[in-house]
């Protein structure tokens, strides 16, 4: 009796503590018996919150900054070195997305949690991180269900989105041209319809009177119905924007002008490349996805030769299906190519993972047979004989898309395969 007594009457506290270089998260306090808990609640908190803010004016948390405070969070069970590069490039695309990371979770379970993706245990260790660190958002590296979504917000109360989610941001926010504007919104629509929830206790009567009672629609499956005519329409639209591209591709085809498309990962100076080939003015950023409306311009060889070179939007691993849907219109530019130019950053020490999503996802839009020339762009972040050893065992050519002095390379491979009877050594003009 006298033991149950005691076991009933302990007491044990516990209150979260501000960022400490020994990174303890909580302090818990434990009391023999209730009598023993001597303490001015008030006086508590408000030293606590004290504690709290002192860790913001000192300058280690700046709220003044407007942008989203981001936790980035890796659940899965692939090899730890996959994982690392995921990441990365995940903080890439948040960066992009004008997020301020501010940490990074791993966890690689023995089995994926149905409810929250990770642990129970790990998810409420992120919530104390979130808050000791001010954070508004969750961004998770694998896909989220919109069960594990709705769970995972309502346990943290933040934000959560996934990686799909962030591409789709970025992509919204670099569509400029009404094609790229519409398929962005169709691929937004076609992400949200599943997700979209709600109670259905909101309903609305269809009309009133006899023979019209009853619950009607909720506004759930109006919300639904809506989206679903939105993607029609917008599918519509896309199907006549298609037929214009396609008078267009047509009437390239009929000059009987070769026609180049640069592909490549995200990032790897296809816009810049392009730009210098041209003497164009494509934007280009040191982001992902810079741009994503493609470009078309004339590059003209001596002797009166020429050929139509385009840029198109980079890929990505694990690039959405919706978004492979929705730009697959615009990537049918790809389908008329003569000769696919894979422009690769040579400097990144992931670029043959690059290589081989690109590959992939080129096979997925059913261009595998399309001929194709590597090139290994930014060749002078890297030692030459390195960049010599990998040229010839990758067959590429390598070129600074920054420094025109070194396209000789180039320019000779692409004169070799058009017009292998022609001579070299003559100027090279653009337009």
């Amino acid at each position: 009796m006298s033991t149950n007594a005691v076991s009933l009457s302990s007491v044990y506290y516990a209150h979260l503590l501000p960022e400490n270089p020994t990174h303890q998260q909580v302090e818990q306090q434990q009391l023999r018996s209730f009598d023993q808990l001597n303490l001015d609640m008030s006086a508590f908190l408000r030293s606590l919150e004290d504690e709290l803010e002192r860790t913001v004016d000192s300058g280690q948390i700046d709220l003044s900054d407007p942008r989203e405070r981001a936790i980035l969070i890796s659940v899965s069970q692939s090899p730890r070195r996959e994982i690392e590069d995921s990441l990365c490039e995940l903080q890439e695309l948040a960066r992009t997305a004008d997020m301020l990371v501010l940490d990074q979770v791993v966890q690689r379970p023995q089995r994926l949690n149905p409810r929250y993706l990770m642990g129970e245990g790990k998810i409420k260790d992120v919530v104390i991180r979130a808050l000791q660190q001010r954070a508004t958002m969750l961004v998770f590296d694998q896909d989220l269900s919109p069960t594990q979504v709705r769970s995972i917000a309502a346990l943290t109360d933040l934000k959560v989105v996934d990686r799909s989610q962030v591409i789709l941001d970025i992509f919204a926010r670099r569509a400029h041209t009404l094609d790229g504007k519409v398929q962005v919104e169709l691929a937004q629509l076609k992400y949200i319809l599943p997700r979209l929830s709600g109670k259905g206790t909101a309903l609305s009567r269809l009309m009133g009177g006899i023979g019209g009672r009853g619950p009607g629609e909720t506004k759930l499956e109006i919300d639904r119905r809506r989206i679903r005519d939105r993607i029609s329409r917008l599918e519509k639209r896309l199907k006549g924007m298609a037929k214009s591209r396609l008078q267009r591709r047509s009437k390239r085809m009929r000059s009987d002008v070769p026609i180049i498309s640069i592909v490549g990962y995200t990032n790897a100076g296809k816009s810049t490349l392009l730009n210098a080939l041209t003497q164009s003015e494509v934007f280009t950023e040191d982001l992902l996805f810079a741009t994503l409306d493609t470009s078309t311009r004339r590059l003209r060889f001596p002797l009166e030769r020429e050929v139509i070179i385009t840029d198109t939007v980079g890929f990505i691993r694990q690039l959405p299906a919706s978004l492979m849907g929705a730009f697959k219109s615009t990537l049918e530019e790809l389908s008329d190519a003569d000769l696919l130019l894979h422009v690769v950053d040579v400097s990144n020490p992931r670029f043959e993972e690059q290589i081989l999503a690109v590959e992939q996802i080129l096979a997925d839009l059913d261009l595998g047979q399309t001929p194709r020339q590597l090139v290994f762009n930014k060749m002078d972040q890297i030692e030459a004989d390195e960049c010599a050893e990998l040229c010839r065992r990758f067959g590429a050519v390598s070129v600074c898309a920054r420094d025109r002095s070194t396209f000789d390379a180039l320019l000779d491979a692409l004169q070799q395969r058009f017009w292998p009877q022609e001579s070299e050594g003559e100027t090279l003009d653009t337009e």
